[in-house]
């Protein structure tokens, strides 16, 4: 990436992140990777469309002096905060909830505590087990040096959770972590998930607004480690209010037969930059990913992903839906990536693009980086209309145009539900995108 002359911007300065850390008072190694990181973040520039990853996402709205560093003095009435739309219904064994970067709620059951499962929100998770934190954090796929965003939450980054899964171990009711911003609040939570080997898990992660009409601003990063013969299953939904920036890192690694299979909703912000990347390190190992995207409005949803695979027979299998309308638009960018002597290699990626609008527009650029000899690749991309054949065929037994409507979009996206095992987060989903369908003529 290109380097511009970078202003300092005021309240993110020097003087500010010697400040903020010293109240943070965290151990000395994490000071200096944070310290590292705000280097990094003053002499970045920030990223403009004459770069590749960033050509079709305009952020020249977007600035930074808007927004003010997490309050850390900042207290929260946990009482009134929402629980999230994951946890409805569902019998969950932790819970982390934090506002604007701040923890509102953290627990985990005695039994899990009792099987050596350690969960909670970063700071305490940090203070009780610095070593293990140490160990984890920011040693896989993250690099707080990727651009000045991700130096952006390396340096300030607070809130977020902890989970550790010991090997061997099982945990059968799900985590779920929820992520708010207030007002023109910031969050910059930073979530890390370890699963020893043999461990099994369900983590559900969200975020979301407090009021949809509030600005704010989301620097986040998600952290997930599946070792050898471990078991993840991976839900984030990304529901933010529709004037939130909102740029995040996403990044996993899996090992020798390990599987991941990670769910992706993306419905909110005003803008998105996300990258998601997993790397399959171990022979054997498995990713499954399956994303869903819809976007209304001005919204724009721009997501790039990667499938890296490293070690031998390994799989993977991107599938992503993106449904349309307004004047919204999404950019999504595949790559599966197969590093020389991951032989017998089984990659996968697809988009399809549903416009609902003559005014929204997709962009999909899937790719394919190959330096191994023996292996199996494929992807593709589909973008379409709605079929008004389809609209008059339900109109004429009774629905209306809007229930018609509905009915389409459900059913394009139903190729993705049928792949969630989880009955809360399929109909989670289809709730929130059935009721941002409009009707148009």
């Amino acid at each position: 990436m290109s380097v511009q002359a970078a202003p300092t911007v005021d309240q993110w300065n020097a003087e500010a992140f010697n400040s903020y850390v010293k109240q943070l008072g965290e151990p000395e190694w994490l000071v200096d990777l944070r310290q590292n990181a705000f280097e990094a973040f003053e002499e970045m520039g920030w990223p403009t469309r004459k770069e590749e990853e960033w050509m079709r996402t305009d952020i020249r709205g977007f600035n930074l002096k808007k927004f003010d560093p997490p309050k850390l003095d900042e207290v929260v009435d946990a009482a009134s905060l929402p629980s999230g739309v994951l946890a409805e219904g569902v019998d969950i064994g932790g819970q982390v909830i934090s506002l604007n970067g701040r923890t509102g709620r953290s627990t985990v059951s005695e039994e899990l505590e009792a099987k050596g499962v350690i969960f909670g929100d970063f700071a305490t998770v940090l203070a009780e087990h610095g070593d293990l934190v140490k160990k984890y954090l920011f040693q896989g796929e993250f690099d707080p040096n990727f651009d000045k965003f991700s130096a952006l939450h390396a340096a300030f980054f607070s809130g977020g959770a902890f989970l550790y899964v010991p090997r061997n171990v099982v945990v059968e009711q799900p985590l779920h972590v929820l992520n708010l911003i207030g007002d023109n609040g910031v969050d910059l939570a930073h979530t890390l998930i370890v699963l020893e080997e043999g461990a099994q898990a369900t983590v559900l992660t969200e975020s979301a607004s407090l009021d949809d009409d509030q600005p704010g601003f989301h620097c986040g990063a998600i952290e997930v480690v599946v070792g050898d013969r471990a078991n993840l299953r991976f839900v984030n939904l990304q529901n933010w209010g529709h004037k939130v920036w909102h740029f995040g890192q996403q990044k996993g690694s899996v090992g020798r037969d390990g599987n991941l299979f990670w769910t992706l909703g993306a419905l909110g912000s005003r803008l998105s930059k996300v990258n998601q990347h997993v790397a399959l390190d171990g022979p054997g190992a498995h990713c499954e990913v399956n994303g869903v995207l819809f976007t209304e409005g001005k919204q724009h949803l721009s997501y790039h992903t990667q499938q890296y695979h490293r070690a031998p027979n390994c799989t993977s299998n991107f599938l992503y839906k993106a449904a349309l309308q307004d004047h919204s638009r999404t950019v999504w960018r595949g790559m599966i990536k197969v590093a020389p002597g991951a032989q017998k290699t089984d990659g996968y990626q697809r988009i399809d693009n549903l416009l609902l609008t003559e005014h929204s527009r997709a962009d999909s650029i899937p790719g394919l980086e190959i330096e191994a000899d023996d292996v199996r690749c494929t992807h593709g991309a589909t973008t379409g209309r709605v079929d008004e054949e389809q609209i008059f065929y339900a109109m004429a037994r009774g629905f209306t145009r809007k229930e018609a409507m509905r009915m389409i979009v459900i059913g394009f996206f139903q190729q993705v539900f049928d792949r969630i095992t989880l009955e809360s987060v399929r109909e989670a989903l289809g709730h929130a995108i059935a009721r941002r369908v409009r009707e148009y003529e």
